[in-house]
């Protein structure tokens, strides 16, 4: 069996797909006071603080970055880092790849009690395997892949580094 990774995208592509993804959360909220960027944990952390870096280039609209604690096997329970008011803002869930939707609908359902203004969803990879019925609204890569292949996105501890399918 072979290890070597099949990327799907590399570290520049990444870099770019971001870029692009962060320019059309921009136009679709350019009347925002502020931007809520919540990143699940681990590697959606690590976009969400990419995605802020670039929103910053491009924009004076203040953003804050919290982080969604999960079970991503078994989601029982949702943690958020910080308990603030939630009411007319307008969130941004964060996740690097999106497999059947099931965490990506956990993950937001803590927002839904303080009535945000709005809720979008942003994965820097998407599958095509939909269990759940989440739709994300910004989409670096939409891939067909086989229910036995998984999509895995590579991070340190402060870059996107490419993502492979395995």
């Amino acid at each position: 069996m072979s290890t070597e990774k099949k990327y799907i995208l590399d570290k520049a592509a990444a870099a770019s797909k971001l870029e692009r993804m962060a320019l059309e959360v921009l136009e679709q909220n350019m009347n925002a006071s502020e931007l809520i960027l919540a990143g699940i944990r681990n590697s959606g952390s690590i976009v969400a603080k990419n995605v802020q870096a670039l929103l910053a280039k491009h924009s004076s609209i203040p953003t804050r970055i919290i982080t969604i604690t999960l079970d991503k096997k078994h989601p029982a329970e949702v943690k958020l880092s910080e308990d603030i008011q939630y009411k007319d803002q307008v969130i941004i869930v964060i996740d690097d790849v999106a497999n059947s939707g099931k965490t990506m609908l956990y993950a937001i359902q803590p927002f839904l009690a303080f009535h945000p203004k709005k809720i979008q969803t942003f994965v820097l990879v998407e599958r095509t395997h939909k269990a759940f019925p989440i739709s994300s609204d910004f989409v670096g890569l939409s891939v067909a892949t086989t229910l036995q292949e998984h999509i895995y996105v590579e991070v340190n501890d402060e870059e996107v580094l490419g993502a492979y399918l395995a």
